[in-house]
C-alpha cells in the first residue's frame, strides 16, 4: 500500500511542475472560485470578471474556428466530387453510355437520390429507343421548363413539396428539396434541365452556394451539344 502524499510534497510538486495546474482550466477555475470566497461578497473581483469574459470569448473563437474547418472541409469535400462527376460526364464514348452513367455512377458521385435530364421537344411522342432510360431522361412540351423552375437563375436550389410526377416519376412522395440546372443546348434548340432530387430537406437550400453546380451546369451543356450537333 503506497502511502499518500502530503501537504508538502503536493506543493512541491506544483513548485517544480507549475504548468500541471496552469493548464488545467477545470483547477484554475476552481483555485479563482476560492479566491472570490475568501475575499468576501463586498469585494468586487475586476480581475475575475475579466478573466470570465475573456473564457466567454475563447469559447466563441474555439467555436467559430470549428464552423470554419467544417465549411472548409465540406466546399473541398464537394469540390472533389464535383470534378469525378465531371470525369464520369466526359468518359462516355455514346449518347446511351451518358445517359446510364448519369442514372448509376454520377448519381452516386453526387450523392443524390434522384437524378433526371429533362429535354424540351416538339414532337408528341417519345423516340421508342430512349423508353429504357426513362428513369433518368423526360422529355416535355416546349415551356415547361420555365414555368416549372420559375425565375432564379442558371442553378437554383428550393425545397421540393412533392415536385411533379412530370420531373420525378413515382419518386415524386420522397424528394424533399431540389437542384435544378437550366441547359442552353445551343441556338434553334429547345431548352433543357438536369434536376438533382434529394430526400434530405436541407440537402440543396435556396442560402447554399451554387458555384459548383454552375460550373457542372456549364460542362454538361457542352456534353450535351456535342451529342446534339
Amino acid at each position: 500500500m503506497q502511502p499518500k502524499d502530503g501537504p508538502t510534497d503536493w506543493r512541491d510538486r506544483i513548485l517544480s511542475q507549475p504548468e500541471l495546474v496552469l493548464e488545467d482550466a477545470d483547477v484554475m477555475r476552481a483555485l479563482i472560485q476560492a479566491g472570490d470566497v475568501r475575499r468576501g461578497p463586498n469585494v468586487v473581483d475586476l480581475r475575475g470578471a475579466a478573466m470570465d469574459r475573456l473564457e466567454t470569448k475563447l469559447d466563441a473563437l474555439e467555436d467559430t474556428h470549428r464552423h470554419v474547418i467544417a465549411a472548409a472541409y465540406e466546399n473541398v469535400s464537394g469540390t472533389a466530387q464535383v470534378h469525378r462527376a465531371i470525369l464520369a460526364l466526359l468518359d462516355p464514348p455514346t449518347f446511351p453510355a451518358l445517359l446510364e452513367a448519369l442514372d448509376g455512377p454520377i448519381r452516386d458521385t453526387l450523392r443524390v437520390d434522384s437524378l433526371r435530364l429533362v429535354l424540351e421537344t416538339a414532337e408528341e411522342e417519345q423516340d421508342p429507343a430512349l423508353e429504357r432510360f426513362e428513369g433518368v431522361l423526360c422529355t416535355v412540351p416546349a415551356g415547361f421548363i420555365a414555368a416549372y423552375a420559375g425565375r432564379g437563375g442558371p442553378v437554383i436550389l428550393r425545397a421540393a413539396s412533392g415536385g411533379t410526377e412530370t420531373i420525378w416519376g413515382d419518386r415524386t412522395r420522397w424528394v424533399r428539396s431540389e437542384a435544378l440546372m437550366m441547359l442552353d443546348l445551343g441556338p434553334g434548340r429547345l431548352p433543357g434541365m438536369l434536376a438533382l432530387g434529394a430526400t434530405d430537406p436541407d440537402q440543396f437550400r435556396a442560402s447554399h452556394g451554387t458555384d459548383l453546380l454552375f460550373f457542372l451546369n456549364g460542362v454538361f451543356e457542352r456534353v450535351m451539344r456535342r451529342w446534339l450537333s
